[in-house]
């Protein structure tokens, strides 16, 4: 084999590699700062926009405070609001109106029986405070004192606990006579509804503008910082996707009003913002068609993430009344979920979803395994369904290669008698190489294509497989009840049989105890590369011999399901490989070497 071919085989064996360091060194382009001192669109000629920290910046006041601490008492003993749905339980504190105190009921954060459910939002005076608040900007004729802030007094005026079928309002009377309400509701999943109104019996022209915030405090505390899944700061605006991770926003342009850095987007017409963790998300969704700015800020000084949402000034004379409604996405990334609110009018919502680069593929492929576990009912199963499926759509393919892989097989002691006979002059060698293989009718590199196809397949399953939240939890059969999870087995515990937990990945107990799928990566690797011709390099058939199991160490760690994909991946490659090198007249044995050439029947002779 020439120099030429052997460097593409090797090339592809470890393109896995060299697609995981890509990543990591290559990340996709930052956005472009905008400038923050961009005005917003006003629905008013004349009307004062608000600057765009002006409002969100004064709205949690223990943003705004040095000693954002000194917040917490009141805010722990705040007079509170029951919420109960089928899907969340929490509350809504009065001060401030923050929805603050919410929990998934249907997610727990371990497979213990007695786990915890999932805390998603959490008011000030916890470790994690984060909160959504929303409010006024005060423009002409108004000052902070006049409208609603963070720590705003609410009184309860019709409703006694949030649920599906009974909204709440809250009312706040304004000392330069203006009226608040607040009217919140929520449907059967994770989508709040909130109506901002406001009255002016003040006799005279008012201008403000409504906002809403998302803040938490500190980076969240299990923050995966992993480079394959997006955590931090999502949002939408009139068709374009923004992603920017945590320690980003540091980075961002300061606002010399405030100190803060933050970077502002003007959205016409579509558009959402929020905070995105690897399975939960908050996010602010105005109204579909409505312009508004659109906030991305990082305080260092308190060490506050923060997105905001301000809606265009509104001019409010003396008995005039207006009210703008938005909505607040806070729970589970739920396939299914989020597709059913962007039919139901929120643009590009399912990008909410980290689909990464390959969506073209990660989108298809999760649509297909989803549908699969529906009706099978077994995310494992599923997962080898959608493997044979993979394998049929590229078997036209991987015919092709697999019967050019069968002929280099058989030419495999052809080569290395040339070697022998050509010794160090790697000129000669070549010719002679590129003569058999003339002579042959043999393409080296035909069985490269079919690897190379598989790669962004593998890497799109793995991204699937790591973000969605459907992986979650999700059980296959025996001790494999997490395929999100590396597997749980290992001689430690006797390969799930006896009641303890295996060696933490990563660490050197989980390489020497290896667990069940891991082992049957390495096995199914090991048989399915006998099938293929072997390089005549020696330094590359060794790094080729010992690639199964360098495989089946790196592997082991990762998701199980991911696994389970690579098992069935190998084990149908092998097995189709076998039966065409069988039906093209070659005798493999199960390690692949050719005892023999097959019996084949005579073509018909003509008469």
């Amino acid at each position: 084999m020439d120099d030429q071919n052997k460097n593409l085989i090797l090339a592809t064996a470890l393109s896995f590699a060299v697609i995981l360091v890509w990543f990591l060194l290559f990340p996709p382009p930052e956005q472009a700062s905008q400038d923050p001192n961009a005005p917003v669109v006003t629905q008013t000629e004349g009307a004062q926009a608000p600057d765009v920290a002006a409002a969100p910046s004064v709205a949690p006041a223990d943003a705004a405070t040095p000693d954002a601490g000194a917040q917490a008492p009141a805010a722990a003993q705040a007079a509170r609001l029951p919420l109960d749905t089928p899907r969340l339980e929490g509350s809504i504190s009065l001060t401030g109106g923050r929805i603050d105190d919410l929990r998934l009921k249907d997610y727990r954060v371990s497979l213990e029986d007695d786990a915890e459910i999932v805390q998603m939002l959490q008011p000030v005076g916890n470790d994690s405070a984060y909160y959504a608040l929303y409010g006024w900007a005060p423009g002409a004729g108004l000052s902070l004192d006049d409208v609603p802030g963070a720590n705003t007094e609410w009184s309860v005026e019709t409703g006694e606990t949030l649920t599906v079928d009974t909204p709440v309002t809250l009312r706040w009377d304004s000392p330069a006579g203006l009226i608040f309400r607040r009217t919140i509701s929520i449907d059967e999943d994770f989508l709040f509804t909130v109506t901002q109104a406001v009255e002016n019996i003040s006799a005279g022209t008012v201008a403000l503008a409504p906002y809403g915030i998302l803040a938490r405090h500190g980076e969240p505390a299990n923050l995966k910082n992993f480079f394959v899944l997006h955590e931090g700061v999502v949002g939408m605006a009139d068709g374009k996707l923004t992603e920017t991770d945590y320690d980003d926003m540091p980075d961002f342009s300061v606002i010399p009003s405030e100190g803060a850095r933050a970077e502002v987007t003007q959205v016409a017409e579509n558009g959402w913002i929020g905070f995105t963790d690897h399975y939960w998300m908050t996010t602010l969704i105005p109204a579909p068609g409505s312009a508004f700015k659109q906030v991305a800020k990082y305080d260092d000084r308190r060490d506050i993430y923060q997105t905001e949402t301000v809606l265009p000034t509104m001019q409010l004379a003396d008995g005039q009344s207006q009210q703008v409604t938005t909505q607040l996405f806070a729970g589970a990334k739920e396939w299914e979920t989020i597709r059913a609110y962007q039919k139901n009018g929120i643009a590009g919502f399912i990008d909410s979803i980290d689909w990464g680069w390959f969506f073209f593929l990660t989108k298809p492929i999760f649509a297909v395994l989803h549908w699969l576990n529906a009706m099978i009912g077994n995310m494992g199963i599923a997962i080898i369904g959608l493997t044979l499926g993979i394998k049929a759509l590229l078997f036209p393919l991987a015919y092709k290669s697999y019967v050019s892989m069968a002929k280099m097989k058989e030419l495999q002691p052809e080569m290395e008698k040339i070697k022998e006979r050509t010794g160090d002059d790697r000129q000669k060698l070549q010719q002679e190489m590129m003569a058999l293989y003339k002579k042959e009718k043999v393409n080296p590199a035909a069985g490269c294509l079919p690897i190379l196809m598989q790669i962004p397949i593998f890497f799109s399953l793995y991204k699937v497989i790591f973000v969605t939240l459907e992986l979650r939890h999700a059980p296959f059969f025996g001790p494999f009840q997490d395929l999100s999870a590396p597997d749980p087995t290992s001689l430690w515990n006797f390969y799930g049989l006896l009641p303890w937990a295996s060696p933490e990945p990563g660490s050197i107990m989980a390489l020497v105890f290896i667990g069940i799928l891991p082992l049957l990566l390495g096995i199914s690797m090991f048989l399915q590369q006998k099938l293929n011709p072997a390089p005549t390099d020696p330094t590359q058939k060794m790094i080729f011999a010992w690639m199964p199991w360098v495989f089946m160490f790196m592997l082991g760690g990762f998701a199980s399901g991911l696994v389970v994909y690579w098992i069935a991946n190998n084990t149908i490659t092998f097995t189709q490989q076998y039966l065409i090198m069988r039906s093209q007249g070659y005798k493999p044995d199960l390690l692949g070497n050719i005892t023999g050439k097959a019996d084949k029947p005579e073509p018909a002779k003509k008469k």
